[in-house]
């Protein structure tokens, strides 16, 4: 793609999402589109992975602060000027500039000498060394690759080194592996988002640390208990204390996955199972529980509702 139809791509339009998104806001949209487009999910279709590489593309421009911002500001050039746009020298000399849309190289420009995009449109700043735009792919590991780390070679041919313990939706910037510019210059770099296979039992967190989630009786939440939980080494007791509500997680330092720094973390997250059936001795126990246990958990919104019936009354 030329660089005059890359500044007059619509992003935004790409990803579905107005000009004033948010970062989460486009982060959902390309998980979205990413998913429904990508090349596993849609094999031998042409028009899907070239969706795939526009959804891509647009998604390493609007996730990356500094890259939007310049990319608004050029677009909002273009759309006022067209072709050509002027502007002052330093030193309060009024000639003009004359900017090619056609050769906006230095856009996203990182390096070889400082400056962004005014400095070359303005005429601050030296001669900086052109520099080709970032490329971003995807990959899709097996939980074991990700969990001992792999070597992936891509369909441009470079090799990746995957560490161990990478997260479903991480990014690994391969630099030097992006686009060359026409003519002399540096190549750009190449960011691969990287998508893990789901596991049976385990997740895996951006951060690298393993989760599970482990099921418990109310007896056991109300009472507390010792219950075994698994982990890739072999099994573990994990002491839940008594009065442990669902959603509550327990944090098992050095049970989880090798880092490149130490060993991860493995996190359990509790989870009440209330039973959908009771045989009558159970009925009838937890009805004799109910009369003898008198704390509500609801005695805060009671209170509200109390205060708000005798508000209305005055």
């Amino acid at each position: 793609m030329s660089q005059r139809d890359w500044i007059d791509k619509d992003f935004y339009k790409v990803l579905g999402v107005a000009k004033d998104a948010s970062k989460d806001d486009i982060k959902r949209a390309y998980r979205k589109l990413a998913q429904k487009n990508h090349p596993d999910a849609n094999k031998g279709d042409k028009n899907a992975e070239q969706r795939f590489k526009e959804i891509s593309e647009a998604h390493s421009i609007l996730s990356n602060e500094e890259k939007r911002k310049e990319y608004d500001q050029m677009r909002r050039l273009v759309e006022a000027g067209g072709q050509r746009f002027y502007g002052f020298r330093p030193g309060g000399d009024q000639g003009s500039v004359r900017v090619n849309v056609d050769d906006i190289g230095d856009l996203f420009s990182g390096g070889g000498g400082g400056g962004g995009l005014f400095d070359d449109l303005f005429g601050f700043g030296g001669r900086r060394q052109r520099r080709g735009r970032d490329r971003e792919t995807a990959i899709t590991l097996s939980f074991e690759e990700a969990v001992s780390g792999t070597t992936v070679t891509l369909d441009q041919g470079a090799k990746v080194r995957i560490p161990p313990g990478v997260g479903d939706g991480a990014m690994i910037k391969v630099a030097g592996k992006g686009e060359r510019p026409s003519g002399a210059g540096i190549a750009g770099d190449l960011y691969v988002r990287v998508h893990v296979r789901p596991h049976d039992i385990f997740e895996l967190t951006k951060d690298g640390d393993l989760v599970v989630t482990l099921p418990i009786t109310v007896a056991e939440a109300a009472l507390g208990a010792k219950v075994q939980v698994p982990t890739l080494d072999g099994p573990v007791t994990v002491k839940i204390p008594p009065g442990t509500n669902s959603g509550k997680t327990l944090r098992l330092r050095g049970r989880g996955v090798p880092k490149q720094q130490g060993q991860g973390d493995l996190l359990v997250k509790i989870e009440v199972e209330v039973p959908k059936k009771l045989s009558k001795k159970e009925r009838q126990l937890l009805e004799e529980f109910h009369q003898v246990h008198k704390d509500s958990p609801r005695d805060h919104l009671e209170q509200y509702l109390r205060k708000s019936a005798q508000a209305q009354a005055s």
